[in-house]
């Protein structure tokens, strides 16, 4: 799994955060998203897919591995 973040779509919800705080956290300043972690291991992936999927500005993309 490859992860993406768009900040410039990010509007600082931090549901990502909540739901995966290894591998998504916000910046102090404005709660735009952090990519901490682009290739997550597979415990994380299910919480991953779900941060992107509930991503109210879809500003997360997961690629999944081939």
């Amino acid at each position: 799994m490859k992860v993406t973040v768009d900040e410039d779509k990010c509007c600082g919800a931090g549901q990502c955060v909540l739901l995966a705080p290894e591998v998504f956290d916000q910046r102090e300043e404005d709660g735009i998203v952090l990519l901490l972690d682009a290739e997550p291991g597979p415990d994380q992936h299910a919480l991953v897919r779900e941060a992107a999927a509930v991503c109210p500005a879809a500003a997360i993309e997961v690629a999944e591995d081939a």
